[in-house]
This record gives C-alpha cells, sequence and structure tokens, in this order.
C-alpha cells in the first residue's frame, strides 16, 4: 500500500515535469536555422574577403586578362613560325620583342614630342602669344594688346611661371607614373610569352580536367578567339600603318616640327583607341601646329577630318569585310561597357571580346527562318553611278549636226 500511494504521488509531479521539458524544447533555435545563419555568415566574410582580395589584384588581373589577348593575337605568327621549323620559344621571343619593341618606341615617341613641345610652349611663349594675337587682329579685328598679354603671363602669377611650376612640382609623380607603367608592360610582355610559348601545354591542362565532350567546346572556343582577336589586331595595325603613312606625308610637306612623331600619335591613337580615339588623336597635332603656326591649323584639321572620311567609307569596310562584322551600335555599347568596367582597357579589349562571343552565339545557336513581314523587310541597295560626260571632238561635232537639223 505504501509502495502505491508513493507511485500515486510521483506521477503528478511527472506530470508537472513533461510540459517544462516541451516548453523548452520549443524555445530551442532549430538545427537548420542554426546552419543557414552559419552559412550566411560564412558567405559574407568570404565575399568580403573576396572583393578585399580582387581589390588589391585588380591591377594583376587586368595585366592577365591583357596578356590573355595579346596572346590570342601572337598565335598565328607564332604557329606560321612554327611550321616552317622554328622552336616555339624562338617565334614566340620573336613576335613578342617585335611588338615590344614598337610599343616602347610609340611611347618614346610621344614622350619626346609632349616633352619638346612643352619646353617650347616655355621658352617661346612671347613668340607664340604674337602669331595668335596677329592672327586674331588681322583675320578677325580682335584688337588685343599682345605687349600686355605677354606681360601678364610672364609675371610671377602668371600662366608660363605657374606651368613651369606645376611641371617641376609633379616631375617626379610623373617619373614615377612612367616607372610603373613601364613596369606593368613588361610583366604584360613576360605573361604573354608564357602563355603563347606554353600554349599547347597550357590547354592540354586545361583539357586533361574535362570530358572529351567540353574539351572540344574548350579547343573550339579558344580557335575562335584566336582567329577573332588576331583579325581585329591585325586589321587595326593594317589601318595604322596607312594612316600613319598619309599623316606624315602631308605633315611633313606642310613643315609642321616632330611630324613623323605625330603620324605616328595619329595612327596608334585613333585605330587602337574605339569610336573616341579619332578625336583624341587630333588633340596633340592641334596644339603643336597652333603654336606654331595658327593658319596651318585649319589644314591639318581640314586634312585629319577628310582622312578620317576615307577611312570610315572606302579603307575601313574594305578591310573590316576580312575581320570582325560587329553593328555599330553594338561597337559604341561595347566600348562604352568595357571602359566602364575596367576603364582604357576594357574599351580597347571590348571589340574582340564582343567579336568572339558574336562568333560562339552563332556556332552553337541554330539560325531560324525569319517571318518574311513589313517589320523584316530588307530593302536592297542600289549601287548608283555616276555618269561622266564625254567630251570628245566627235560627240561635239554630232551634237552640232543635231542641233542644225532641229532648226
Amino acid at each position: 500500500m505504501a509502495e502505491t500511494e508513493a507511485a500515486d504521488a510521483a506521477e503528478p509531479a511527472d506530470a508537472a515535469a513533461e510540459p517544462d521539458a516541451e516548453q523548452q524544447d520549443d524555445r530551442e533555435v532549430p538545427r537548420w536555422l542554426r546552419r543557414a545563419i552559419a552559412l550566411f555568415f560564412l558567405w559574407a566574410v568570404g565575399l568580403v574577403v573576396a572583393y578585399w582580395a580582387l581589390s588589391r589584384l585588380k591591377p594583376l588581373i587586368l595585366m592577365f586578362v591583357v596578356a590573355l589577348f595579346l596572346s590570342l593575337a601572337l598565335e598565328p605568327p607564332v604557329n606560321a613560325l612554327v611550321k616552317r621549323g622554328w622552336r616555339r620559344g624562338a617565334a614566340t621571343g620573336l613576335i613578342a620583342g617585335g611588338v615590344l619593341i614598337a610599343a616602347v618606341g610609340f611611347l618614346v615617341a610621344f614622350g619626346s614630342v609632349a616633352v619638346n613641345q612643352a619646353s617650347q610652349l616655355i621658352d617661346n611663349a612671347p613668340h607664340y602669344v604674337r602669331n595668335i594675337v596677329g592672327f586674331l587682329n588681322d583675320d578677325f579685328g580682335a584688337g588685343i594688346n599682345a605687349d600686355k598679354l605677354i606681360h601678364e603671363l610672364q609675371s610671377k602669377n602668371g600662366a608660363v611661371h605657374q606651368f613651369g611650376q606645376d611641371l617641376a612640382n609633379s616631375a617626379p609623380d610623373i617619373g614615377l607614373a612612367i616607372a610603373e607603367a613601364t613596369f606593368q608592360i613588361i610583366v604584360t610582355f613576360i605573361f604573354a610569352f608564357y602563355l603563347t610559348a606554353d600554349g599547347p601545354r597550357f590547354r592540354r591542362a586545361v583539357c586533361s580536367r574535362l570530358p572529351r565532350r567540353r574539351q572540344q567546346i574548350v579547343l573550339d572556343t579558344w580557335e575562335i578567339a584566336v582567329e577573332k582577336t588576331g583579325a581585329y589586331l591585325y586589321s587595326r595595325t593594317l589601318q595604322a600603318i596607312v594612316c600613319t603613312a598619309a599623316v606624315w606625308i602631308f605633315f611633313f610637306a606642310l613643315g609642321i616640327p616632330s611630324s613623323f612623331a605625330l603620324a605616328i600619335w595619329v595612327g596608334v591613337v585613333s585605330q587602337f583607341i574605339p569610336t573616341v580615339g579619332t578625336y583624341i588623336a587630333l588633340v596633340l597635332p592641334v596644339l603643336v601646329t597652333l603654336v606654331n603656326s595658327p593658319v596651318d591649323t585649319i589644314w591639318v584639321l581640314a586634312y585629319l577630318v577628310g582622312y578620317q572620311q576615307f577611312e570610315n567609307y572606302f579603307l575601313g569596310p574594305r578591310i573590316a569585310r576580312f575581320t570582325l562584322h560587329i553593328h555599330p551600335a553594338l561597337t559604341i555599347g561595347t566600348v562604352f561597357a568595357g571602359a566602364l568596367l575596367l576603364g582604357p582597357v576594357g574599351a580597347l579589349l571590348a571589340l574582340p571580346a564582343t567579336a568572339v562571343v558574336q562568333a560562339l552565339l552563332s556556332t552553337y545557336t541554330d539560325e531560324q527562318e525569319v517571318i518574311e513581314t513589313e517589320l523584316t523587310k530588307q530593302e536592297k541597295a542600289r549601287r548608283r553611278r555616276i555618269r561622266i560626260p564625254r567630251f570628245s571632238p566627235r560627240r561635239r561635232g554630232q551634237r552640232r549636226e543635231e542641233a542644225a537639223a532641229e532648226r
């Protein structure tokens, strides 16, 4: 009896303890929620670390991207030399060395022109001011006092003195920027050299980690990238050579100082900087001719604009037929997008990257038949032939006989 009473007394106590345990289990955080919170914080920390690493490594990443596109452009001539019996390393060194010498030559030419013009601008500022003021007074009747303007420029607070002081103060920064740019160019060419010289080994290493079907996709993509990048750079190089020769002949005939360096500047900048390169290339020749001979500035502007029209409507389309086929609107959009993402490097690489993507889409997608409606109808271009009248003596005699017969 005593045991039964003790058991009966313990049952209410156990019943009272059970709700407390259930309430405690309900208050505990579920295990899946704790895992989700932990994963969220891990992803957040990982994204912060990745952003910090990318911001620190951005120059290196840009150099590697440029080196990759440069290696794609070097691949065709290197392969051609290898087929002729050259070793791949020697062929890559020859081609990459030639490109590096050309790039350094362009920088040296541009730097010499900039330094010479800056020093001439400071030393011959009164002479330039008199020429410009005389041109404005004689042709436009401006009525400017040259002596007063020269006195204001040469004073301690004048523009010439301030320009020279600013140039002297910024000389260390300019030298450091030049050294940094030179180092980046050298590192980029080292990357490009190894990517090209060890191209087959690098591709084998990539394909060895993929199934056979994906290996074929990687190799096809690589081949298309080589074709489009090489076509873009070679077409631009050809147009730059033609532009440099044409501009140099005109500048030399006009007697413009540093005509060859200016021609190289115009040819390279106008061709390798998409969309806005033409307008950037005009600035330096216009400034040089403006301080030396203001009248020549008009001729320089007229010639460069005229040559640009010749290139846009005659030379460019004939070269582009064998290279890239990109819509002009898409060209402008991709150039601005590349500039916003990666700066000048992105603007330079936007067109070959767009050509590669466009070629991949056309390769791996099927072209369907388009419904013929008014919205999809294309008008056929008509060739207009200009008839030039022939003024031969025989033709004139026939016209006279016809006129006499009518009378």
